[in-house]
């Protein structure tokens, strides 16, 4: 996004093959990057953070948090085995340097929302005058999400607000979309809190066609855990990442 304060880069992807080219047709554009938004602390939003070295960088108080510890290029190497080779022990990411807990104008076009959603708290950015929602973390269209550390039902209500917010909806994974692709999400998200801890139970819909269907079990696991009361990683998550 480019407005009189210069750009502002919303996410910034995972990996040098990614995110090389991106920040190459940003440079291109002659203007200074004076921001980075965040909208989540998964790697696929944060790895390209090095690669705009005097960008100033937004983000909730988790992905503060987060980005505060230091990263687990072994975790993410099981977890996306296809770009398994760009995560090396050198991997590092940048920390964030404003933290945004409240709504807050960044520019005069920008506004960033705190929202709960794929984790604790994440981050959307709206333009108003162009009716256009960078949902980033919060929205997944066309795949299905992993929210390991979110909460499914209430990420579902929270979705709810997205369609009043702007017509055009700008997801971190998939294409742009808008009101008809949130409700899919919304739908996906409250099947998997219906399935009451089991993932052959989540019932058909139009994710039937989604990739990223092995997050499954993570999903769903999370949902029947936290409305058990327990808040801890789902332990599907900790196979899946090595760590159990």
């Amino acid at each position: 996004m480019i407005d009189a304060n210069g750009v502002t880069v919303i996410d910034t992807l995972c990996v040098a093959s990614q995110y090389e080219p991106f920040a190459a047709a940003v440079d291109a554009l002659g203007f200074p990057v004076r921001r980075i938004v965040l909208t989540g602390d998964h790697i696929e939003y944060v790895g390209g953070t090095v690669r705009f070295a005097m960008a100033a960088i937004y983000g909730s108080p988790a992905t503060s948090a987060h980005l505060d510890q230091p990263p687990s290029p072994g975790i993410y190497r099981r977890l996306f085995p296809d770009l398994a080779h760009e995560f090396d022990e050198e991997l590092r990411t940048r920390p964030v340097s404003h933290v945004v807990a409240d709504a807050v104008e960044l520019t005069p076009a920008l506004v960033a929302l705190p929202l709960a959603g794929q984790a604790p708290t994440n981050l959307a950015v709206l333009v108003p005058e162009a009716d256009v929602l960078f949902a980033g973390a919060l929205c997944s269209f066309g795949v299905a999400p992993l929210a390991f550390d979110g909460d499914p039902a209430a990420w579902a209500e929270t979705l709810e607000s997205l369609v009043e917010l702007a017509s055009v909806i700008v997801p971190g994974h998939g294409p742009v979309g808008g009101a008809e692709e949130v409700r899919a999400l919304q739908g996906y998200l409250r099947a998997c809190v219906d399935a009451g801890g089991d993932p052959g139970r989540v019932r058909p819909g139009p994710w039937d066609r989604w990739p990223g269907r092995q997050w499954d079990p993570v999903n769903v696991e999370r949902a029947a855990m936290l409305a058990a009361g327990d808040t801890r990683v789902p332990p599907s998550m900790l196979r899946a990442a090595g760590l159990a």
